[in-house]
């Protein structure tokens, strides 16, 4: 396959943080010349009230600061979830901060969640939408500052709601990066309640998901979904990156800190998606995202109990054709 060539005679040498912003330069170049253009879709998928032209989209982290929508569309991913989008910008943690684990096609990173801030990013979404092209759903996941104290985080999550849920087709509360210190503490119920409680005050009608980490007890993953059950919230979605290296040991850059992606993490993602589905009934949205590489994978996700896939670390190492190769 010719990216794979591309990639292991020329991404592979690089540093992975530049190769994804060479990616990102030529994905929005493409685009804005027209030579990457959504195909017709006969067929939809309705999920949240919402139509999916399939169930197969971009996870977030990929599309940060909302600026490949339209490219990815183009690429065959039905909804893109853009952000982590914090209050305010911020620059994220030192680089470097992305690492590969070529034997296992993973990835490491610790990026910490670097954003435009919810302002920009606002303003960059109502101009997309006022362009009046086809677009896919974009779903917007929102986070708390890194200087954001405990206390503070449901003000960060309620203001980055109000600018932004009436821009975005489904909201998403991230409290599962490993990158942003104390956050994967505020999964706990009593914790996480007055966040997701701000959220849907300042929600209206968006659909609300919260996305919990792989790394979580089975014991924890069912009070956070009896929690989405008490409060009413649109589903889950699991799972965020994973602290483990139980499945990488020994391999370059094993050890280096942060949320490890890929294919070891797909078993733990699928028994943790079936889990939510089992927990939450078949009337709640769950969204299954870890380790999906093949259009096995993606199969097997959904009969987990997934309405709906997401990947990123697949698109690295597979490259543009990738996501219909999944889904075709």
């Amino acid at each position: 396959m010719l990216y794979r060539v591309v990639f292991n005679l020329i991404f592979k040498r690089m540093d992975p943080e530049l190769a994804h912003d060479l990616v990102v330069f030529g994905l929005k170049f493409l685009s804005a010349i027209g030579l990457l253009r959504p195909r017709r879709s006969s067929s939809s998928e309705k999920v949240m009230g919402l139509e999916f032209e399939n169930r197969f989209g971009m996870a977030a982290g990929f599309d940060k600061n909302a600026e490949l929508i339209k490219p990815l569309y183009a690429l065959g991913f039905s909804h893109i979830e853009i952000g982590t989008v914090t209050k305010l910008a911020q620059p994220g943690n030192p680089k470097p901060r992305m690492f590969r684990l070529p034997e296992s096609n993973a990835l490491i990173n610790r990026m910490g969640f670097n954003n435009d801030g919810a302002d920009e990013i606002a303003l960059r979404l109502k101009s997309l939408r006022s362009q009046g092209s086809r677009l896919p759903i974009i779903g917007v996941n929102i986070g708390k500052n890194k200087d954001t104290s405990p206390a503070d985080a449901p003000a960060d999550y309620r203001y980055c709601t109000k600018l932004l849920a009436p821009l975005a087709d489904y909201l998403v509360v991230n409290v599962s990066s490993p990158n942003t210190p104390g956050l994967r503490d505020l999964q706990q119920v009593e914790s996480l309640r007055p966040i997701l409680g701000a959220v849907l005050d300042a929600a209206a009608n968006t659909p609300v998901l919260v996305k919990i980490a792989p790394d979580l007890s089975d014991e924890d993953i069912k009070a956070v979904c009896q929690l989405v059950l008490e409060l009413d919230l649109e589903g889950v979605v699991a799972t965020n990156t994973t602290i483990s290296r139980a499945l990488v040991e020994g391999q370059v850059n094993s050890q280096e800190p942060g949320g490890l992606s890929g294919s070891v993490l797909f078993d733990r993602a699928n028994e943790v998606v079936g889990l939510v589905r089992s927990e939450l009934g078949k009337d709640k949205v769950v969204i299954g995202v870890g380790g999906v590489s093949t259009r096995e994978d993606f199969n097997n996700m959904i009969k987990a109990g997934a309405d709906l896939v997401q990947a990123y670390t697949g698109f690295v190492y597979g490259g543009p054709l990738w996501p219909r190769r999944v889904t075709s």
